[in-house]
């Protein structure tokens, strides 16, 4: 055989070969190269989409939290305003006891020095009463009369 023989057939083979590979082994690589890209660029866009929902739940969260620290102040200045109305409430409620306890106890305190003035003034009558009679009765004597006196002042 000749070297011309050989390389034709083996050029015959090899088309052949070619053939063959494009008709039934190319197309199935190539559907599975295509299906792989394919999943490959879903699979990026579902990234991206995922990366995007990301940022965008981020967001959303950092709003609810900073809502929910406005509304934490806001109910703890509530709080802080009704304390200080209950807190004043009741120190003007106690200011107004203490003033009506004093007006009660101020008003209790002059009948009780009105009586012991009427008493001491009816005992100092009665003194009075005696001591004139016992003076009446011992006129004669001026020391028995000062020992009189001394002794009603010290009963006083």
């Amino acid at each position: 055989m000749s070297i011309n023989a050989t390389l034709i057939a083996q050029i015959i083979v090899f088309g052949i070969l070619v053939w063959v590979t494009m008709k039934y082994i190319w197309p199935p690589l190539a559907q599975a190269m295509d299906e792989r890209a394919q999943r490959i660029a879903d699979g990026l866009s579902a990234a991206e989409r995922a990366q995007a929902e990301l940022k965008d739940a981020d967001a959303r969260v950092a709003d609810e939290i900073r809502k929910a620290r406005v509304q934490a102040t806001e109910i703890v200045d509530k709080a802080h305003a009704q304390a200080n109305q209950i807190v004043d409430k009741a120190r003007t409620d106690a200011l107004l006891e203490a003033a009506r306890v004093k007006a009660t106890a101020q008003a209790d305190i002059e009948g009780m020095v009105g009586k012991a003035r009427e008493a001491l003034r009816g005992q100092v009558a009665a003194l009075a009463v005696q001591g004139a009679a016992k003076i009446v009765q011992r006129e004669i004597d001026p020391a028995a009369h000062q020992a009189l006196l001394d002794q009603l002042v010290t009963e006083i």
